[in-house]
């Protein structure tokens, strides 16, 4: 069965059909997603669709874009929230200089403070970085003997790729490797090791070829794992084998914790 590492169900996309999206995943081939969160508000969503769904898991956290208004105070409050159940992760957190909507110095105070709440708590972090490689890797680097986790949606040259995997990182890979444009991706994929990748949709979004524009959902990942399957040579069931056992390990989910 396919691990979904990375998604948002709690997205407004799928306010019509969530609860039919979500019942299909099994007849699909998929048997464990972990949905990320990035605000409070989502937060929130994302720990409730741990509790109508078995096969899900949930990362909490605050994206680059979202921590406009977080405060000291909230943060203290909302820390409480890691405690529950099935809490596997701290993210989506990191660095976006794409959008920059807030002040650098303030992302990266932020990126730091949930990095070193994973610490606390031994949970390993999902990454976000857009147009911040140099900044996100110092950050990452600096808590590597501590911390691990997953570069979501990686989209870095293969030698940063070789460095993350050196401190342990798993990289996230998504529908941006069956993109004609997507040469940077498969060349990354061609060249680290599979036992150090992990597929994922960032659903609604990223929708893999021929769907590119339009929504994603976990149903269309054998497209991910096809073009990866490809690109390594090796069969498609050998790509869902160890990809998932690659989720697993970095979410500490063992195999009998989902009824899939």
């Amino acid at each position: 069965m396919i691990f979904d590492t990375h998604a948002h169900y709690d997205d407004k996309q799928f306010d019509k059909d969530r609860e039919s999206i979500l019942n299909s995943m099994k007849e699909n081939g998929v048997g464990t997603i972990v949905n990320i969160a990035s605000s409070y508000e989502s937060n929130l969503a994302s720990l409730k669709l741990t509790k109508d769904y078995p096969f899900i898991y949930a990362a909490l956290g605050f994206h680059p874009d979202e921590i406009k208004e977080l405060t000291e105070e909230k943060y203290a409050d909302f820390t409480k929230l890691y405690d529950e159940e099935k809490v596997v992760a701290i993210g989506e957190i990191g660095l976006d200089y794409y959008w920059d909507t807030c002040p650098r110095e303030v992302q990266a105070y932020w990126f730091e403070k949930q990095i070193k709440e994973a610490g606390k708590r031994n949970l390993p972090i999902c990454i976000h970085s857009r147009d911040a490689a140099e900044d996100t890797f110092k950050i990452v680097a600096k808590y590597a003997d501590q911390i691990k986790g997953v570069m979501h949606a990686f989209s870095y040259s293969v030698e940063l790729a070789r460095e993350y995997v050196k401190m342990g990182y798993y990289l996230g890979v998504g529908g941006v490797v069956t993109f004609k444009n997507g040469r940077k991706l498969k060349e990354v994929v061609a060249d680290i090791p599979l036992k150090h990748l992990v597929i994922e949709t960032d659903a609604p979004y990223l929708s893999p070829e021929p769907f590119r524009g339009k929504r994603n959902d976990s149903t269309k990942l054998n497209l991910v794992v096809a073009e990866i399957a490809r690109i390594k040579e090796l069969e498609v069931s050998e790509v869902i084998r160890i990809t998932t056992e690659n989720a697993r390990k970095l979410y500490r989910i063992n195999e009998g914790d989902v009824d899939e």
